[in-house]
């Protein structure tokens, strides 16, 4: 079918990207070079074709293997919700380098949901069946590209770690980036002071939590906190401003704090994907004395001595039975593994790095473990009874039930962004008559826009655990074969666990009933 016999009547929806190579800004909030030529480009096509615009999606600043873009997942919701019949692009790599994505929406989805998909300078058309394989031999040349690029990258980021220099976005906590020569650390001396203080707390002998919980008695923010007050952009996880106890910890293994520089610490997956997992530490980066240490030696000496002396071995397997996976109902936090009178408990330790940090949760391991066995079994006989196609009927039911609801909060969601970016918009407005000054309109300007960011960032996050509803939909029903391996089972191993589980949520137990709360959220 060729571009002249397409239906004139068109909408037309303009997606631009700014690529690493071209970024070319003025000012921070302004749209690059780059983004504005796009867009002239492409509006200017638009209008030659006599297609209505439906609306400019805009990604600055984003890679295009990031599958994260604000603007590009809002673009995929609206073709999805056939909200316009064409995607306009300047190339197919501003709208992905990835193949799979290729395959997955320009030659899978888009064809579905009745979209046609138009780059100008590549002349990619899915309109145009003829070129399919063209379209497809772009997209393999830009995987290539970021294949390669990574590598440069990675080779560049290993080459700077070897020789010691620091490439982190924030530096640790105690240090900051020295402005004058690039790679170096110099201290912070707010912070160090805190850094000092926890190092000789300990050596007197304060347990980690008894040291957090002093910390958060006198108010001082823990690091992430710290770097927030800053104005520094870290993102800032839940319960961020308290002090707990694997900050304590984390701290005074921390070599950096004696002056050597220490990274390499987890290494990505693959350049596909942002997740990083743990590396052993035969292959971390070292390099001693490359900036003024904080610590004095024989303060970290006496400090790793007496961490050494305080270790105590977990003896079901290497690592804990449900280490990481066990967290609190009611505050979130990963519970930890103690031991009283030969017997292994989980407890959040939350409770007790703060006034009304969290109320508490507590269970012991053989508890969990049976709980956890018996609906394994439970589980298990339930799949063998039941017919495998309703099985798969309640599966497939169940996952879109899940995916409408998070469709309806996006939509919600979209909505409300809506209404800030009128509201900033009303209040310039109010500023340019006079009605607020110019202080009033930064103030309130500030947190709309923090609040439109928060919304923009739960979308993105909606959006994602779509994606992995439509991947558990399209990878069908495995449940009935994972639960039919553990049939009569008597006890749990960490292999187990793992297979099987994602992650368990434990509450305070009912002091009438005696009965703790679990919730148990599985891998299938």
């Amino acid at each position: 079918m060729s571009i002249e016999k397409y239906n004139d009547d068109m909408k037309v929806a303009i997606y631009c990207r700014l690529s690493e190579e071209d970024r070319n800004k003025q000012f921070e909030t302004d749209d690059s070079n780059s983004i504005q030529n796009q867009k002239s480009m492409l509006i200017q096509y638009a209008l030659e074709k006599s297609w209505e615009i439906y609306k400019i999606y805009s990604d600055d600043d984003y890679t295009g293997a990031d599958r994260n873009r604000p603007e590009f997942n809002k673009l995929l919701l609206d073709a999805e919700n056939h909200k316009f019949n064409i995607i306009l692009c300047k190339t197919q790599s501003r709208f992905t380098r990835e193949l799979e994505l290729v395959e997955k929406y320009i030659h899978g989805l888009f064809p579905q949901w009745g979209i046609r998909f138009v780059s100008i300078v590549d002349n990619a058309d899915t309109a145009n069946k003829g070129n399919k394989k063209s379209r497809q031999i772009n997209g393999l040349v830009n995987e290539w590209y970021l294949e390669d690029m990574s590598e440069n990258i990675k080779s560049v980021l290993v080459n700077k770690r070897q020789n010691g220099y620091h490439i982190g976005s924030f530096a640790l906590y105690g240090y900051m980036k020295d402005p004058n020569q690039k790679g170096h650390l110099i201290i912070d001396e707010e912070a160090a002071e805190i850094v000092r203080e926890v190092f000789t707390l300990f050596s007197k002998g304060y347990g980690k939590t008894a040291i957090a919980r002093i910390l958060n008695d006198r108010g001082i923010p823990n690091p992430t906190e710290y770097k927030r007050l800053h104005g520094l952009r870290y993102k800032q996880p839940k319960n961020s401003t308290l002090w707990k106890y694997f900050a304590i910890s984390d701290m005074l293994a921390n070599e950096i704090y004696i002056g050597n520089m220490v990274q390499g610490k987890y290494g990505s997956i693959s350049y596909k994907t942002k997740i990083n997992k743990p590396r052993p530490k035969e292959e971390w980066y070292i390099v001693e004395g490359t900036h003024e240490p904080i610590i004095e030696r024989d303060l970290w000496d006496r400090v790793q001595d007496l961490i050494k002396q305080k270790a105590k071995p977990f003896t079901i397997g290497k690592i804990g039975l449900f280490a990481k996976k066990a967290r609190c109902m009611h505050c979130g936090y990963t519970m930890r593994s103690t031991k009283n009178h030969g017997y292994y408990y989980l407890q959040c330790c939350n409770k007790y790095v703060a006034k009304d940090a969290c109320i508490g949760s507590f269970i012991p391991v053989k508890k969990l473990e049976q709980v956890v066995i018996n609906e394994i079994n439970r589980l298990a006989k339930e799949y063998i009874d039941k017919d495998e196609i309703e099985q798969k009927i309640e599966f497939n039911n169940n996952l879109n039930k899940d995916k409408r609801k998070l469709e309806l909060q996006i939509v919600t969601y979209q909505k409300k962004a809506n209404e800030y970016t009128k509201g900033i918009q009303n209040l310039y407005l109010d500023k340019v008559k006079g009605i607020i000054n110019e202080k009033e309109y930064i103030d309130f300007s500030k947190n709309f826009t923090k609040e439109k960011e928060r919304i923009e960032r739960l979308i993105i996050e909606y959006q994602n655990q779509i994606s992995d509803i439509d991947k558990k939909i399209s990878k069908g029903d495995n449940r009935r074969q994972l639960i039919e391996q553990y049939t009569n089972l008597e006890k749990l191993d960490r292999e187990i666990v793992e297979k099987l589980i994602d992650y368990i949520l434990v509450g305070k137990r009912d002091e009438l009933t005696h009965e703790v709360p679990i919730e148990i959220h599985w891998n299938f």
